[in-house]
């Protein structure tokens, strides 16, 4: 849900609910790397509410597609730190010796 005024769309604040401090602080990361954000925190109104308030105001561009783009851009980090696990899993699997990995017949 956005909660935004009419008068000023480079500002914004966003309620995700059944969410936690693992989703609003990836993306807050996200968003402080993006050069149009001027301001971006996040806030947990209540330790027993599943909800994360994320506010956002950027320098012009409206706020919804700036936090579009964030998620976006987190999606292919995740994207890649997933490729890379998988990789490294895979070489690391063929470095050992056949002996090594208990495989019975």
């Amino acid at each position: 849900m956005e909660h935004r005024s009419f008068n000023d769309p480079s500002a914004a604040t966003f309620s995700l609910t059944d969410e936690d401090h693992t989703l609003a602080n990836s993306v807050r990361f996200t968003l402080n790397q993006d050069p149009r954000v001027a301001f971006c925190g996040y806030s947990i109104p209540h330790p027993s509410e599943a909800r994360v308030n994320i506010r956002v105001q950027t320098t012009g561009d409206p706020a919804n597609e700036v936090l579009k783009d964030a998620c976006q851009d987190l999606m292919l980090m995740c994207q890649h730190v997933r490729s890379t696990f998988d990789k490294s899993v895979v070489d690391f699997k063929m470095s050992q010796p056949v002996d090594a990995m208990n495989i019975k017949e």
